[in-house]
């Protein structure tokens, strides 16, 4: 069995939060969860290309608003920290990221 891979995400905040690292073709359960699609620039390092959340991690990814531009700066993997299901503290999270980092496929 493959050793499950995690990293940490810092915010703006200075809280980190951790989350578990999947190729980016992977089928989850249900779940609300907060996400980053990110392509592995080199071992271990990821550059994050969108930052998300949703109510139901195993529905979100079918369709995905920004699929064409996930895959045109080559998202490697997605990256899944299980969160609240109330969606204003997923939201916090998601802006606590964005705050310090800028990502091709987030409007800005």
């Amino acid at each position: 069995m493959a050793e499950e891979r995690t990293m940490n995400w810092k915010g703006k905040s200075g809280k980190e939060y951790k989350y578990w690292i999947w190729d980016i073709n992977t089928r989850f359960e249900s779940a609300s969860a907060n996400y980053i699609f990110a392509k592995e620039t080199s071992p271990n390092n990821f550059q994050a290309i969108y930052i998300g959340e949703t109510g139901d991690i195993s529905e979100r990814f079918e369709n995905h608003e920004k699929w064409g531009c996930i895959t045109k700066y080559g998202a490697t993997h997605v990256h899944t920290h299980k969160s609240s299901p109330e969606k204003k503290d997923r939201c916090v999270e998601e802006s606590d990221l964005l705050a310090i980092r800028t990502t091709s496929c987030n409007d800005q």
